[in-house]
C-alpha cells in the first residue's frame, strides 16, 4: 500500500523515529508497523545501535509482533554488540522480554 511505498524513501533514523513516536503515542498504526517492520528487516545493517534498539523497543511497546524483524536485528545487534551503550541494551532486552522472543 500507500505506506509501504513511502517507507522506502525513509532512512533508519526515519523507521526507528517513527516506530517511537507512534508507540510512545500510543496509536495503532498496523499498515504502518508492518511497512516499516519489512522495509527495517531487510535494510537493518543500515542502523546504528539506538535505530536498532527504538525500533524492537517501539515494536514491543505497541504489541506489535514482528518476529522477522526481531530475528533480523538480534543478528545484527549480535555482531555489533560493541556499538550498543547500556541504555540501547537495556532497551533492546527489554524489548525483546516484553515481545517474548527468544
Amino acid at each position: 500500500g500507500e505506506a509501504r511505498t513511502r517507507i522506502r524513501a525513509f532512512n533508519s533514523q526515519n523507521m526507528a523515529n517513527t516506530v517511537w513516536a507512534f508507540a510512545t503515542a500510543a496509536v495503532a498504526a498496523p499498515e504502518l508497523f508492518e511497512a516499516i517492520a519489512g522495509e527495517a528487516r531487510t535494510r537493518v545493517r543500515a542502523f546504528n545501535s539506538q535505530n536498532m534498539a527504538n525500533t524492537v523497543w517501539a515494536f514491543a511497546t505497541a504489541a506489535v509482533a514482528a518476529p522477522e524483524l526481531f530475528e533480523a536485528i538480534a543478528g545484527e545487534a549480535s555482531r555489533r554488540i560493541r556499538e550498543f551503550n547500556s541504555q540501547n541494551m537495556a532497551n533492546t532486552v527489554w524489548a525483546f522480554a516484553t515481545a517474548a522472543v527468544a
